[in-house]
């Protein structure tokens, strides 16, 4: 049990690093005083820690057929990805909620999900 609990943290460690790396900085970060910042960082945890797995709703708008060759193929890659942000926005909200008191980001995808 312990063991695989390590295991997990490592890889929810590494998929919020790799997906941090082209994120922008979290919308609570404009706040300007601490007691903003911590609320809305609750907030924004909260709405992806409950949120994230709606990231995996396959076919999205924006899938063009004549570059993708067919529908069901932009669907695939967006259930790919969808699973992946599904898993990075779960982690990265629990993250999010359990260190809000501190307010330091930790960069989800896309701004997290969008609710």
């Amino acid at each position: 049990m312990k063991n695989s609990l390590k295991v997990f943290a490592v890889l929810a460690v590494a998929l919020l690093l790799s997906a941090s790396t082209a994120s922008a900085a979290s919308p609570w970060t404009m706040e300007t005083t601490y007691g903003k910042k911590v609320a809305g960082k609750l907030d924004f945890g909260v709405k992806n820690l409950l949120g994230g797995w709606m990231a995996i709703l396959p076919c999205k708008s924006g899938c063009d057929v004549s570059k993708e060759g067919c529908p069901g193929m932009c669907c695939a890659k967006n259930l790919g990805m969808g699973l992946v942000n599904a898993v990075v926005y779960t982690v990265g909200g629990a993250l999010h909620v359990v260190t809000f008191p501190i307010p330091v980001d930790v960069p989800l995808p896309n701004n997290g999900i969008q609710i």
